[in-house]
Order: structure tokens, then C-alpha cells, then sequence
């Protein structure tokens, strides 16, 4: 029971304390220092980040090294049993919520435009300055589980393309969704977003649109493609 009470206390705390603030040296990004390019992929129910995999230090997220042959790699996080279920059930959904639970990262690589790969999602563009783009990769590496030896491996195939799964250290619980991670992830890079009043990837989106650029929305391209997307279009 003790054990429920400080669960419940901690999440009142993180929730009450989550704002919409952003890191002023990082936001707004200075348009000169603005030289990396990240995408956010609405699939539904959650989102994915996708970074270009040349931009990656391999000594800050290691695991990106898996991919070597990939141009991009797409990221999401959530629940353990949920995410690696093809058809998942409304009782893994209820347990998942209402309950902490063990969580994992999805890794995708792939080598087509983004607007290719995902041509029926929305998609939106958001730059990053160095440094932002920095404390981001920072992020997204220290939320995977290292075993004993410090090395994260594989725990099972992803759901689709080149993709695997790899297990967190993180926990997945009613406060901390698949997209308020994601949240999370911008909330590093300095932007201004708040990831407690994020539930769907709906409000996810929305929250990004302040600062990104749709790109892609309901499979129709918007015409604001930046450069960097035309410049990747002539490689496939």
C-alpha cells in the first residue's frame, strides 16, 4: 500500500510541476544555428521522431550504430507489452494505463524520403539548433536500458521495415504515455511544449505546430517542404 501512496504522490508532483517552458539559449532557434532537421510522424494513436542518421554521434546514442546502412531512424517509446503485441487487446490497454508498467523503444531504419515512407501520415518539420539537437540525442539515449556490460542489444524484431525493439529503463504509466515521452524528447531540445496536458498524439501535433511546419497532412503535401526534404527526394 506504501508503495501506492508514493507512486501516486510522485505523479502528482511531476504533474503539477510540468510547464510549457522552453530553455531560453535554445528557443527561439537562431536561424543561423538552426542546422539540424528533425520530423515528427503521426501514426494514429502515437507519434514518431525521425533523424537523419548522418547527424547522430555515435558516441552519444551508441545504439544508432545498428542501423549503419539507414539515412533515417525513426523513434517511438511505450508500453513493453503493448507495443510488441501486432493486435493488442483491450486488456494489455486498461493494464498499461492503469498501472506501471516495463516499457521499450521502437527503432525504424530506413532510406526514403520521409514523405515516401509515411505518404499517409502527417507529418511536421521542426529545426533544432546544434546544442538542441544535442541535448535531444542525450535524451533519447539515456532512456534505454543498459545491461551490466553498458550496451543496450535488441530484445525482438519491430513492427515493420528494418526496425527493432529495445528495452527501457523508463516506466510507462498514466502520467507518462508514448506521446508525453515524445513530449519530453522536445521539452529537452529547449522547445516550448507541455507534456502534461499531452494525452493524444492529436494534442501532441498541435503542441509541435507552434514551432514546426507541417510538411504532410493527411497525405497530401503542403507545399513547405524545406530544402533538406528536396535535397534527400534526389538520392531515392
Amino acid at each position: 500500500m506504501n508503495r501506492i501512496i508514493r507512486f501516486i504522490l510522485s505523479l502528482i508532483i511531476v504533474l503539477t510541476s510540468e510547464s510549457c517552458s522552453s530553455v531560453n539559449e535554445l528557443y527561439p532557434v537562431n536561424p543561423i544555428d538552426s542546422e539540424k532537421i528533425i520530423y515528427l510522424v503521426n501514426h494514429g494513436w502515437h507519434a514518431g521522431i525521425v533523424i537523419k542518421r548522418a547527424d547522430i554521434p555515435d558516441t552519444l546514442w551508441p545504439e544508432s550504430k545498428d542501423f549503419p546502412s539507414a539515412w533515417y531512424l525513426e523513434v517511438g517509446w511505450g508500453d513493453k507489452e503493448y507495443y510488441q503485441t501486432p493486435n493488442p487487446h483491450f486488456g494489455i490497454a486498461i493494464k498499461a494505463i492503469l498501472w506501471p508498467t516495463a516499457s521499450v523503444l521502437h527503432i525504424v531504419g530506413f532510406n526514403k524520403a520521409i514523405t515516401s515512407y509515411f505518404p499517409l501520415s502527417e507529418i511536421i518539420e521542426v529545426r533544432l539548433s546544434n546544442d538542441g539537437f544535442e541535448r535531444m540525442i542525450r535524451y533519447i539515449a539515456a532512456s534505454y536500458y543498459k545491461g551490466p556490460d553498458g550496451i543496450s542489444k535488441p530484445i525482438g524484431k519491430g513492427l515493420y521495415g528494418n526496425s527493432q525493439f529495445y528495452l527501457s529503463g523508463e516506466t510507462y504509466h498514466l502520467f507518462k504515455t508514448c506521446n508525453v515521452w515524445t513530449a519530453k524528447v522536445f521539452q529537452a531540445a529547449g522547445y516550448p511544449i507541455s507534456p502534461a496536458f499531452i494525452i493524444t498524439a492529436e494534442e501532441l501535433m498541435s503542441q509541435v505546430q507552434s514551432f514546426g511546419m507541417v510538411i504532410q497532412k493527411d497525405g497530401i503535401a503542403t507545399g513547405k517542404v524545406s530544402n533538406a526534404l528536396e535535397k534527400t527526394k534526389k538520392y531515392r
